[in-house]
């Protein structure tokens, strides 16, 4: 009976140590360095890149057109948001052709790194109460009289 006990001990503290590993997971484009290797400027055009790489994560709205390929890697430990561990982002930059002009890679060193402060967002105006909100414009549209209510001119 003791060799039970043990045994159930064991695979106790086994379960209960497979669930304080990290979760790791890959997300959005996914960096085979064949293939970027094989995006080449002045050769290739937008069709191409699009054959090889897939569809952009975005395009640039405003000045040059510019595709952008993001992908990372990220860990999570039980009840923890994910971290990001690695990210790697891939532009490739077109001329007013639509030839691949140049190809960049980027990646944690272009991170940005933001601390919210406070968990509101300050807005202008006045702060009223339940009370105010409830009943504040009680009297306040349309009065007859009243400039720009229904009886003015």
């Amino acid at each position: 009976m003791t060799n039970m006990v043990r045994i159930g001990a064991a695979l106790a503290v086994v379960a209960l140590m497979s669930g304080c590993s990290s979760i790791r997971e890959r997300r959005g484009f996914r960096a085979e360095e064949v293939l970027i290797q094989s995006v080449q400027p002045g050769i290739d055009n937008r069709t191409s890149v699009e054959r090889t790489l897939g569809r952009p994560s975005f395009i640039s709205q405003f000045g040059e057109p510019v595709w952008y390929y993001v992908g990372s890697n990220t860990a999570q430990k039980p009840f923890t948001t994910p971290r990001i561990e690695q990210q790697t982002v891939l532009a490739v930059r077109f001329d007013a052709a639509g030839n691949v002009a140049s190809v960049d890679r980027s990646g944690m060193e272009k991170v940005a790194r933001i601390s919210p402060v406070g968990e509101t967002t300050p807005t202008l105006g006045r702060e009223r109460g339940f009370l105010e909100d409830l009943f504040g414009n009680i009297g306040q549209v349309g009065a007859g009289g009243a400039p720009g209510g229904a009886g003015g001119q």
